[in-house]
């Protein structure tokens, strides 16, 4: 039923004569067709059950198939916004962003999701260190040079380290976002969800009074394997100025000390396990960086804890409608409260008034009118709207019937931030009032989803809500995978910050930004999975699984029975940057881990490295008159079909001697090839059938001495 799609609607008379017609495909002694013979009335049975039972899959509802799909683990992603990490430059004194400031580039605006405070913080030196002590990396903060730099060297070792001096740093406690560039030229498999570097582990260390002490990281490089963020919390104790300048000199590479020879706050990334396969060279390291996401705020949700005053800062001032809604005791629903320009009689009031700060403030008076917030968990609510979702923001009743939708006055929502406000009537004849999220789920409680691209929600129970009105609370729009721009962009603040010109740009491209998936696409998604080998049984699933080890380079594998020993034999060639690659132990030991839940009980796996064979190639090629460069065409040519390291060539694959010679006659500098000889420099890995060369199922080919006498051909 989940790979079934209703394309083809045929009729019961469609599909019966169908059937008639293929009768003959099947046996000839089948000759009688009328109605009155008994397999005819059996094929007349068979094709009714199979129109009614086409009928009824077709009335399959969506919640069915979506149901069905969930027991197998696969259920619709959400929606979701672009996420972006932004650079600031020109800050010459502490500026602060303020919750949903927008950025904009073209026609896409990003907003920030909580208050930044920028204070000017800059890296200002790159040290790495080796057993050779202190070398400045001093191309690592040039935005315009991408210059790889082997930051822990080239044959990287435990206790080598990456140190970042900067004249500022974050508070204890607080959050530190740094984006590494690395050059990067080799088809790494992703690491799975939560795994760890196999290669290696790196420490993130900040110079306190302590000495060194690490920090908490959530490391999204996976230790300096791919480009990516790192987040370095701060740890409790304060950082401390270093004046490295002063004890150390920066041209001396015998230098011992921790320090490194310049002044300021030291950070410090050391390797506490090395066994890097591809030594880590970056290309540039951003600092001090801060996350906005792609997304465009029509109406604002702000939540306030246990205050009786509040200073409201909107991206919509100036265009705002204002509501605001008061917890009165712990545990309740909210009433809504009415603005009033003072404070003259008992009721539910509220006063407002734009200070120069730009901050509305809003006051409230229980001694004078009765009536405030109870000083408790998220006790006042205060939304803004634009005019135009004020004018949109009442969506319908909530009628209580199962999978109710109700459509909404826009498409292509974010759902983080997303809520409706419920108001139901108290037994008093007022109204109480409910800020509700999707997908909430308590007893008595409104649960709906949010479908994010059609602008709809679907209730799934109305629980005590039966008859509530439902308005808008935030609500914000995006535009998806539109919002993954590349890296390198300069985005415009839509407000001054302040009075010099700050420059904002992406060091590293946006993220996240997805579609809600149809059915349809998570249906694609299980067949994929269906058709992924998780139990190596065949060659072909040896070969796979080897080939996507997670965390591994691998180019080449191939899977072979030897007889002699009853087991499984892989030859696995790395994709590292090694001329003749070798399959080292820490890669078989890793291989195996992940082969061993996956293969049967009883088979039994042997990993060996590749052999080379190297394969030289003598001829005499006559050359069409008017033709440049004819002898490095047809020598590309000949490696080409030679080279088993670099080509998509396997292990054990022949090499048509046929193949090469037509091949070269098919240039267009070609008049014919007169002679030509390819033979392998040893016999030991290779055997030669006829003027063909079979590599052994663990060895690779290369090309060797290419000799080539060109001759001009010349009527």
């Amino acid at each position: 039923m989940l790979e079934y799609i209703s394309s083809d609607r045929k009729t019961y008379d469609e599909r019966y004569e169908e059937a008639i017609s293929r009768i003959p495909l099947y046996t000839k002694d089948w000759t009688d067709f009328n109605p009155a013979d008994p397999g005819v009335t059996i094929l007349e049975v068979l094709t009714g059950y199979e129109t009614l039972a086409q009928e009824r899959i077709d009335r399959v509802p969506f919640e069915v198939r979506e149901n069905l799909l969930k027991m197998m683990g696969f259920k619709i992603k959400k929606g979701r916004p672009a996420r972006l990490l932004l650079s600031a430059k020109g800050v010459e004194s502490p500026v602060t962003i303020q919750p949903n400031h927008r950025f904009v580039i073209g026609d896409l605006v990003f907003e920030t999701n909580r208050k930044i405070d920028l204070n000017g913080a800059s890296m200002t030196g790159v040290f790495s260190k080796t057993g050779r002590g202190f070398r400045r990396c001093r191309t690592l903060l040039d935005n315009e040079t991408r210059v790889p730099d082997s930051i822990f060297g080239k044959h990287p070792k435990e206790g080598n380290a990456l140190y970042l001096v900067a004249d500022k740093l974050p508070e204890p406690n607080d959050e530190l976002i740094l984006y590494v560039e690395l050059n990067v030229s080799v088809d790494r498999n992703p690491l799975t969800e939560k795994m760890k570097n196999p290669f290696a582990d790196v420490a993130f260390e900040v110079l306190t009074e302590k000495g060194f002490v690490q920090c908490k990281v959530r490391d999204f490089t996976s230790a300096f394997l791919t480009s990516g963020e790192i987040r370095i919390r701060m740890p409790e104790e304060a950082a401390v100025w270093s004046n490295g300048s002063k004890e150390n000199d920066e041209d001396n590479n015998t230098e011992k000390s921790d320090i490194p020879p310049m002044d300021g706050y030291v950070i410090r990334a050391i390797l506490k396990e090395a066994n890097y396969d591809v030594a880590p060279r970056v290309t540039a390291i951003h600092s001090f960086l801060f996350e906005v996401w792609q997304k465009f705020s029509l109406s604002e949700s702000n939540t306030y804890q246990r205050v009786s005053d509040i200073a409201l800062k909107t991206s919509i001032v100036g265009e705002a409608y204002i509501d605001v809604y008061c917890k009165e005791e712990k545990g309740s629903s909210y009433r809504k409260y009415t603005y009033t320009p003072a404070f003259f009689e008992q009721g539910r009031y509220f006063t407002q008034e734009m200070w120069d700060d730009g901050f509305y403030h809003i006051n409230f008076n229980k001694e004078l009118t009765g009536y405030g917030p109870e000083k408790v968990k998220n006790c006042v609510k205060v939304v803004c709207y634009t005019e135009e979702v004020m004018r949109k923001y009442s969506i319908g009743r909530v009628l209580g019937y199962d999978n109710q939708y109700i459509d909404l006055p826009f498409n292509h929502l974010v759902s983080e931030g997303f809520s409706v406000i419920a108001r139901r009537e108290d037994k008093d004849g007022g109204y109480i009032y409910d800020f509700v999220r999707p997908e909430f789920e308590q007893e008595g409680a409104l649960t709906y989803h949010l479908l994010e691209n059609d602008g709809r929600i679907l209730i799934e129970d109305a629980g005590d809500f039966i008859g509530a009105e439902l308005f808008l609370a935030g609500i914000a729009v995006t535009r998806g995978k539109d919002g993954n721009i590349r890296a390198g962009n300069e985005l415009l603040s839509t407000k001054a910050l302040s009075n010099t010109p700050i420059h904002f740009y992406n060091p590293g491209p946006g993220t996240g930004g997805a579609e809600r998936e149809r059915l349809e696409d998570v249906r694609r998604r299980f067949l994929a999975d269906m058709e992924k080998p998780y139990t190596a049984v065949t060659e072909k699933d040896f070969e796979q699984l080897v080939k996507t080890t997670p965390g591994l380079i691998i180019h080449k594998a191939r899977a072979y029975m030897d007889e002699e020993k009853n087991m499984v034999r892989i030859a696995v060639k790395p994709g590292n940057d090694e001329e003749f690659p070798k399959l080292t132990d820490y890669y078989k030991k890793i291989i195996m881990e992940y082969l061993d839940s996956r293969r049967l009980l009883t088979t039994r796996v042997e990993l060996i490295s590749p052999v080379y064979t190297r394969v030289n190639v003598t001829g005499t090629v006559y050359v069409r008159l008017n033709y440049d460069d004819c002898e490095n065409q047809i020598i590309k040519c000949i490696k080409e079909k030679i080279d088993y390291i670099n080509t998509n060539k396997n292990f054990g694959d022949r090499l048509s001697f046929d193949d090469c010679f037509h091949a070269i006659e098919m240039l267009d500098c070609v008049r014919n090839v007169y002679d030509l000889s390819i033979l392998p420099h040893s016999l030991a890995h290779v055997k030669l059938v006829e003027a063909d060369i079979i590599p052994e199922d663990n060895c690779l080919l290369y090309p060797g001495d290419i000799k080539i006498e060109i001759v001009t051909y010349d009527r």
